[in-house]
């Protein structure tokens, strides 16, 4: 297949990552039953996704345990409660985490990857953070895993800021470079921008670039979809993009979009049937006004999360008062 594909056929080299259980989690503290966890995993398995994260490697010292869920801290234990002795060659499918600069206790929770099942170690940076991001990939390269980077709310960086940050990052152990459009913000031109900047920076290091879009603007989709035609090979998605406030681009749009043979999309369905809608009578994700709003001005959605978890939710017109008197 070239690298290049004509649109009837597909990239080979283009990975899927479904990162439901770690991005969801956070509208819910992570607190997913096993059966939930378990159901995603094999729904991986089965639809043929490259890659799962399953949680996050963050310090139990800044989140006490008992309030939250065990994949707000991903322990080998737990997470082989739930998938055993996982076998990648096997399955088809590798088990990935997410360690946050700043909140990861990492020279301890990044266990030798010969004791663990995971196989890749994804680190998540603001561009202040780059220093111990770049330590942080040389411990999980060392410790043997695969290493990604996700730089993240890239929409509010600075110029200057992201190519020093890429800069440094190109001299890593990171396999993947991935666009982060953490507020939901960003617009095809900026995407487009963005790649061409990341794959200068990249250019003869064998990494690839990947993209983590969210909905807030409702263009994750439209915006997955561009990145992969300028050439990103690393995708991430939710199932029915449960994900941070107006969640992710859904794995059931990209897998259909897709044309690799090997992606299967009624276990997916059939996933999204039985455990993921049901989720809506007790977790609010997805696209809103409010979160429209939140992308639109550039913010984080934290502020639309706090404004949903209030009494005047529906509200929109205050809170949209409430973010115009802030620009």
């Amino acid at each position: 297949m070239p690298d290049k594909a004509p649109w009837i056929t597909y990239r080979p080299q283009l990975k899927v990552l479904d990162c439901t259980v770690r991005d969801g989690g956070l509208m819910n503290n992570h607190r997913f039953s096993d059966d939930f966890v378990r159901a995603c995993y094999q729904t991986c398995i089965e639809a043929g996704m490259d890659y799962m994260e399953i949680g996050y490697k963050n310090s139990p010292k800044q989140f006490p345990r008992e309030q939250f869920g065990d994949w707000k801290f991903s322990d080998e234990d737990d997470i082989r409660r739930i998938v055993g002795d996982h076998d990648p060659v096997k399955t088809g499918l590798k088990l990935a985490v997410m360690a946050d600069a700043g909140k990861s206790d990492w020279t301890q929770q990044i266990i030798p990857k010969a004791d663990s099942v995971l196989s890749m170690i994804r680190v998540a940076c603001y561009v202040q953070q780059i220093p111990e991001a770049v330590d942080m990939l040389h411990h999980a390269h060392e410790m043997g895993y695969e290493t990604s980077v996700n730089i993240m709310a890239i929409s509010i960086a600075q110029e200057v800021e992201i190519d020093q940050a890429l800069e440094v990052l190109a001299q890593t152990p990171a396999q993947v470079v991935v666009i982060v459009d953490s507020f939901g913000a960003l617009y095809r031109e900026q995407i487009d921008n963005l790649y061409r900047k990341y794959a200068k920076a990249i250019e003869g290091t064998g990494k690839e670039i990947g993209i983590h879009a969210h909905n807030n603007l409702q263009l994750a989709f439209a915006n997955t979809i561009e990145a992969i035609i300028l050439g990103c090979n690393r995708a991430d998605c939710t199932m029915d993009g449960l994900g941070r406030g107006a969640g992710n681009c859904p794995t059931e749009l990209l897998l259909g979009f897709l044309r690799n043979p090997k992606f299967k999309l009624r276990p997916v369905i059939n996933l999204l049937q039985e455990y993921v809608h049901p989720l809506h009578k007790d977790v609010d994700w997805g696209p809103n006004v409010a979160y429209n709003l939140t992308g639109k001005y550039n913010r984080h959605p934290r502020a639309a999360m706090q404004w949903r978890d209030g009494k005047q939710k529906d509200d929109f017109l205050s809170f949209y008062d409430q973010i115009i008197s802030d620009v």
